[in-house]
């Protein structure tokens, strides 16, 4: 099983910033760096896709439904960070989504998206 990867700050695209994700299975985290707030979380069968449409568009990509979710990313995106778990499988992402979940539940730490 892979690791979880260092936090990085959430790419902006206005300056042509890389988002570094799998291009296949994983998990993703989302937490304000200057707070340690737990933001969002997800996982996905392509998780650098997944987490392209964590912006509105233009700036992101995707169908995502949750306008709210995509706002709060960008109007803090200089305190946004990530990291991600490449998984070997979508069923596998699922089950580290579920731990990750877990984990913030034993720790008295909700997320601001929780699903």
């Amino acid at each position: 099983m892979n690791e979880w990867t260092d936090w990085k700050p959430f790419p902006d695209p206005r300056k042509n910033d890389l988002l570094i994700a799998p291009f296949g299975p994983g998990v993703y985290d989302l937490r304000n760096k200057k707070t340690n707030e737990p933001i969002l979380f997800g996982s996905s069968k392509n998780c650098a896709s997944r987490m392209s449409s964590l912006l509105p568009v233009p700036l992101g990509y995707g169908n995502r439904d949750n306008a709210e979710k995509r706002e709060y990313v960008l109007e803090q995106l200089v305190d946004i960070e990530y990291r991600v778990l490449p998984c070997s499988n979508k069923e596998t992402a699922k089950k580290e989504e579920k731990k990750l979940k877990d984990e913030k539940l034993k720790e008295k730490k909700s997320y601001l998206f929780p699903t």
